[in-house]
């Protein structure tokens, strides 16, 4: 009988729990308990999940602003990306009670239970705490050549497009490269290193259809492919998480029609 044993770093224990403190002085009324994610990989500790208990009175109404007074309050140590506080820029991505979304976006009261757990986002190496590695998923970002293409000679003004060529790219270029779809995927997850995934794909799409490139041919050549594109077996976790409410894979369904016209 064949054993399998876990990696020694993927047990993850319970940590340390930060009660709730009220900056007035009165006692907290509205108190929410949020287990955060913890690890860092240079101290060869296993990573654990320490318990912060907030009061909702003086924090605001997003995961990331209670993500901020951790840090900001209660502990400094915490490690997690944000910026743009608007859901555009994508770097606060993470797991919040199971589901894969922007901690900027993600209101605290739309997250059933008393409890929120908040992780990195799943099946990608940890950098620290909340962060992960996306090397590899903006490698493959990189892969697509997400740029135009011409062959043809430089307009003197602009590229110009008709009102019905620009729709076409409608649902697509919207994307802002999270990695909620990709790390939501189990395609991905078996197949991260040759699968490009829903968001690549989805971008691919986006070039594919733009009437101003003129690599089209090649462009499909470089994805066909048995594991670039073809390990998409329509699951829609990838639709179901995105917080921009877009559907990479009918992206992907949309690449396979055209790699069969060009049969």
């Amino acid at each position: 009988m064949v054993q399998l044993s876990l990696p020694k770093n993927s047990k993850v224990s319970a940590g340390k729990t930060w009660p709730a403190v009220s900056n007035t002085g009165t006692a907290p009324t509205r108190l929410k308990t949020f287990k955060v994610y913890r690890y860092d990989p240079e101290n060869g500790k296993n990573p654990y999940w320490d318990t912060y208990e907030l009061n909702l009175d003086e924090c605001g109404p997003m995961v990331l602003d209670a993500l901020f007074k951790i840090k900001n309050e209660v502990d400094p140590t915490l490690a997690f990306r944000r910026s743009c506080r608007e859901g555009v820029c994508g770097s606060c991505a993470m797991n919040i009670g199971g589901r894969n979304t922007l901690a900027c976006t993600k209101a605290i009261a739309d997250v059933a239970g008393q409890d929120i757990t908040i992780s990195p986002l799943p099946h990608l190496p940890v950098v620290r705490d909340l962060v992960p590695d996306l090397s590899n998923f903006y490698k493959q970002y990189a892969s697509i050549e997400p740029w135009l293409h011409t062959s043809t000679a430089l307009p003197t003004e602009e590229y110009t497009q008709t009102i019905e060529d620009r729709d076409k790219l409608d649902g697509y270029y919207e994307c802002i490269l999270c990695a909620s779809c990709s790390t939501s995927c189990p395609s991905y997850w078996w197949n991260g290193d040759r699968y490009l995934g829903p968001a690549a794909l989805l971008q691919a799409y986006r070039w594919l259809v733009d009437s101003r490139d003129d690599a089209t041919e090649e462009r499909l050549e470089k994805l066909d492919d048995p594991f670039k594109l073809y390990r998409c077996h329509t699951i829609m976790n990838c639709a179901n998480v995105c917080p921009k409410g877009l559907n990479p894979a009918k992206a992907i369904a949309d690449v396979k029609r055209m790699m069969v016209e060009r049969a």
